[in-house]
């Protein structure tokens, strides 16, 4: 943030002459900037960047690739599909891709693939391709990038971002709170009462989310012995384990565990395993996401369906819809919260008795 500055009211829709001032700089660097152009310093740029972030510019009336090519007849690089990821480990982000390729496949777009590495300057690169629109994974929407992405008014549809989204960002994501809940109200029925959780980030919207669903959950029921211990695996097969570890170690009574993602759910298994405890008579295990993995292990994992391939193909179709609209000013931007599904397996049984 550059020192000293304030965001605009409201009522005065901030202009690039205000994020000129802001930035130290003139209306055509700013362009430049927000075109993705290379005859500008990594400090001016940055400034810039700042700047936008700031004042919470936003360019309004931009006529999206797709429709100006389609109405001069120029294909040019409108048959690019931009994707923004900040990782590509795991199978959950493997079956959203799928979705993503399978369908801008269908649409007859190429997809451009960018890393969204922390500390390197990523939007510039995408500002100077001429695509149909961004969609993006896991993106963190506090960033200078994504605000300067905001600014040039390119179509965009986020999947499950870090943090709640601007207003006017298009996004796909899943009913996280209630898939918690689906989870809580699994074990509870089958007699759980001292349950741990193993959440991912509490930085990520999406985790606290299904961690205050399962919550809410047990705190319905009401019982005097109910209790829930989290633990934050932060994502990590490893760091799960050592937090199975932890919370048995404080509460040996635990008799079931929330894990917020499949491949936290196999450290989990490990931990037990360790521990000389059987899964389900000992302790019961419900991951997130049903991922290959939950299928493969032993016994087979009682988890939260996520239609991750499904959120894949919906952001495209949203971001083809947004590409197309004959006034980009007036673009709808909607918010799709896809419905999870319980699939129990043989990881889950009754509580045992204590």
């Amino acid at each position: 943030m550059v020192g000293g500055m304030s965001p605009r009211p409201i009522s005065a829709r901030p202009t690039l002459s205000a994020v000129a001032e802001a930035a130290g700089t003139s209306i055509p660097t700013v362009s430049k900037v927000l075109r993705g152009g290379t005859d500008v310093s990594a400090e001016t740029r940055a400034k810039v960047m700042a700047a936008v972030q700031a004042v919470g510019y936003v360019r309004k009336g931009m006529k999206s690739a797709l429709t100006a090519d389609a109405a001069s007849g120029d294909s040019g690089l409108s048959n690019l599909l931009e994707l923004v990821v900040t990782h590509l480990e795991g199978s959950w982000a493997n079956l959203v891709l799928a979705g993503i390729g399978h369908e801008a496949a269908s649409a007859g777009l190429d997809v451009v693939l960018t890393l969204a590495k922390p500390d390197t300057d990523w939007a510039s690169r995408i500002l100077r391709r001429r695509s149909v629109g961004i969609v993006g994974v896991l993106l963190d929407p506090g960033t200078a990038q994504f605000s300067t992405l905001c600014a040039a008014g390119i179509p965009m549809v986020l999947i499950e971002p870090m943090q709640a989204a601007p207003g006017g960002t298009a996004g796909i994501g899943l009913a996280n709170w209630d898939a918690g809940r689906l989870a809580a109200e699994h074990l509870l029925s089958l007699g759980h009462r001292r349950m741990g959780v193993i959440a991912g980030s509490p930085k990520h919207i999406y985790s606290r989310a299904r961690v205050d669903g399962f919550r809410s959950a047990v705190a319905a029921v009401g019982a005097p012995d109910t209790a829930v211990a989290v633990a934050p695996g932060r994502w990590k097969e490893d760091r799960a384990a050592a937090d199975t570890h932890e919370l048995l170690d404080k509460d040996p009574t635990i008799t079931a565990i929330f894990a917020c993602s499949d491949s936290m759910a196999l450290g989990v298994y490990s931990a037990l395993a360790e521990r000389g405890l059987r899964v389900p008579e000992d302790v019961s295990v419900v991951g997130f996401d049903d991922l290959p993995e939950a299928h493969w292990i032993s016994p087979p994992l009682t988890t939260v369906r996520q239609p991750s391939r499904e959120m894949g193909e919906s952001a495209v179709r949203m971001l083809l819809d947004l590409a197309r609209a004959e006034n980009p000013t007036d673009r709808a931007r909607p918010r799709l919260e896809m419905a999870a599904e319980l699939v129990v397996r043989a990881s889950t049984g009754p509580a045992r008795s204590a």
